[in-house]
């Protein structure tokens, strides 16, 4: 009788402990889906990113509808392999509005660029697609949209709104593929230290000042490479850098892009520091529109031969390693 009893007991724990390890109902491929008007089961985009399980195998939608999603979003180093697709890029928002000059209550002092993003990506392999998001702070300090840590980062057909420092790529080493975005800002609005690759993407300058501010490593061979782009602006946007480095050794290609003539002639900014003449590797080729012209470029950035860009290929630049790009790239 009392071993029965203990059988019994031991059956019923091990069931106890079954079932508080069994994978919750979303453990699977499955769509997620988020409406902000209470019509899918989650309101929330941050509700669906916090059921996933942590290091997935398979690949996880999560399917954004229509509506402006005011959240702060962090997607965490233990979640890839997920995918967030808005149903219309112009209409499906993800927006908030910190700046680096609002006091933090705890310090009396500003949250600084870094802490004022409204999408962070931790996590590697993860996709973006359709879908908007935005930092639309006042113009009172740095206000980033997207903060990227993570690598493998794919952002398809998406679009990025703010005004100083909207994109910030914030890991060297790390690599992200924007396709067929829409980008916009007015100061360094693109700047970091990791490997990007921008294809057919619009550029859209909104103040006269500078487009991107990498800080490629020395030892890191690429930064920025924007190919088939086309370079925009605001009415009365007239004076615009291609860049300047925010570290001595930046790297920024620009190939095959189509320039406005809100360029500077002069192209290229040293920060004033004339030392990072001698090592920022800024790189130009095949461009054209008013802003292409090369005559009265800065000395020190170098015009490709065609040998030279034909060896600029994104295979290369991503280190042979593209099973993780879209089929679009392929």
């Amino acid at each position: 009788m009392k071993m029965k009893k203990l059988y019994l007991t031991l059956l019923l724990t091990a069931a106890c402990i079954s079932t508080a390890f069994a994978a919750n109902k979303y453990d699977n491929p499955d769509t997620l889906f988020v409406a902000r008007d209470g019509t899918a089961e989650f309101r929330n985009i941050d509700d669906a990113i916090e059921v996933c399980r942590a290091f997935m195998e398979y690949h996880k939608v999560i399917y954004v509808k229509k509506g402006v999603y005011k959240e702060k979003l962090v997607i965490p180093s233990w979640l890839d392999n997920i995918e967030i697709c808005g149903e219309d890029r112009d209409n499906t928002i993800i927006t908030y509005d910190d700046h680096a000059n609002i006091k933090l209550p705890e310090t009396g002092k500003g949250m600084g660029t870094f802490r004022t993003y409204t999408l962070k990506i931790q996590g590697n392999d993860i996709t973006l697609k359709n879908i908007t998001i935005e930092n639309n702070s006042a113009r009172l300090g740095q206000a980033v949209a997207l903060h990227t840590e993570g690598d493998r980062l794919s952002f398809i057909n998406c679009r990025f709104l703010g005004h100083q420092d909207t994109i910030y790529t914030g890991k060297a080493t790390t690599r992200q593929l924007f396709k067929d975005c829409y980008i916009e800002g007015t100061t360094d609005f693109i700047f970091g230290p990791s490997t990007a690759w921008f294809e057919s993407c619009t550029i859209h300058s909104k103040a006269n000042s500078y487009i991107t501010a990498a800080s490629t490593p020395a030892n890191q061979t690429y930064g920025y490479i924007f190919n088939h782009c086309h370079l925009t602006a605001a009415d009365n946007i007239n004076k615009v850098y291609l860049g300047r480095p925010w570290r001595p050794y930046a790297h920024t290609l620009f190939m095959n892009c189509t320039m406005d003539s809100h360029i500077r002639p002069e192209g290229w900014e040293n920060w004033r520091n004339p030392a990072n003449e001698k090592t920022a590797r800024y790189q130009e080729y095949n461009n054209t529109g008013a802003g292409a012209n090369t005559s009265k470029r800065v000395g020190w950035c170098h015009q490709l031969t065609k040998k030279e860009a034909q060896g600029i290929t994104i295979e290369k630049v991503f280190h042979s390693d593209t099973s993780w790009l879209p089929s679009c790239m392929k």
